[in-house]
């Protein structure tokens, strides 16, 4: 197995999102080694067929890689589908991958992060995946931490942890009911996630992360998380199929990168503290947001009737 693991981008219909991701990506001092795959899908409809295409155009000059394969779909797999039918296929090919999605803007430093995590935890069965991505939180993390379950936002896993990757929603939600594990996979309530995963078997929501996150947090695996960021989302702006217009996720790089040190593989009990502060914050805020538009609709409500 090649110490450098191969890349996997899913995109879509944001040509200026995916030239900016590979941009960045390419600025990367590993990309040259690295094998770059990309999954463009197939528009869903008529509007997106003319922004498809122009992302497919735009792909077909990437350079800066080691080699880049294109993988154009014929039909709309749509985001989920998509990503489990080409992490499974990558993985099973090479024992190991990093995937990113057409909206993140990575560091100088990712593939060097990721590579090495992927190294360093490469035989240790407790570890799920590496991931690149914390929030902006406003109390310091450690350098490096671990958490239960597996994450979504840059990250890299083996084919011996995707293998643990179960679809069924309904299933991984019986099981953390039946574990008494809500609370904590919920963060102490401040994130509804298993809220998703039943919105996830219902039919009213498409998501391949929070199946991933359940399948290895049932499985007791963990994910090596950065203090700070890797990567950046510039996917919360409105363009994308899943995400609403917000600022509450960006982040800044370090321009210097530490390199990652050997540690135990447990919850860390400081950093599970501060992102469930984090997740309180925004749901405050998210209320917050939510009264001040429902007392101007109704004060315009009253003026208009007066």
């Amino acid at each position: 197995m090649s110490d450098i693991a191969p890349i996997v981008i899913f995109a879509y219909n944001r040509p200026i999102h995916i030239q900016k991701t590979l941009d960045a990506l390419a600025a990367n001092p590993l990309a040259g080694e690295s094998e770059l795959f990309i999954y463009s899908d197939a528009p869903k409809n008529k509007e997106a067929i003319e922004s498809v295409q122009a992302v497919r155009s735009l792909i077909k000059n990437v350079q800066g890689f080691k080699s880049v394969t294109i993988i154009e779909r014929e039909n709309n797999f749509g985001l989920a589908n998509s990503i489990i039918n080409g992490v499974t296929s990558i993985v099973n090919n090479f024992g190991k991958l990093i995937v990113l999605e057409d909206d993140l803007v990575t560091s100088p430093f990712f593939l060097t992060y990721i590579n090495d995590g992927l190294k360093i935890y490469e035989n240790d069965e407790r570890v799920a995946s590496i991931h690149s991505y914390i929030y902006p939180v406003k109390k310091e993390l450690p350098d490096y931490f671990f958490l239960r379950g597996a994450d979504c936002l840059g990250w890299a896993t083996w084919k011996r942890a995707w293998d643990i990757f179960n679809p069924d929603s309904q299933f991984l939600l019986n099981e953390i009911k039946k574990r008494n594990l809500e609370r904590l996979f919920n963060f102490n309530d401040s994130y509804n996630y298993t809220g998703m995963l039943k919105a996830q078997f219902e039919g009213k929501v498409s998501s391949w992360a929070v199946r991933w996150y359940a399948s290895a947090f049932l499985a007791d695996k963990y994910t090596l998380y950065p203090g700070t960021s890797f990567v950046n989302h510039i996917g919360f702006d409105g363009s994308g199929t899943n995400c609403e217009d917000t600022g509450n996720y960006d982040v800044k790089f370090l321009n210097v990168y530490k390199p990652i040190p050997l540690m135990d593989v447990c919850d860390s009990i400081k950093a599970r503290r501060i992102v469930t502060e984090y997740f309180y914050s925004i749901q405050k805020m998210n209320f917050l947001k939510r009264t001040f538009r429902r007392m101007k609709k109704y004060i315009k409500r009253k003026l208009f009737k007066e």
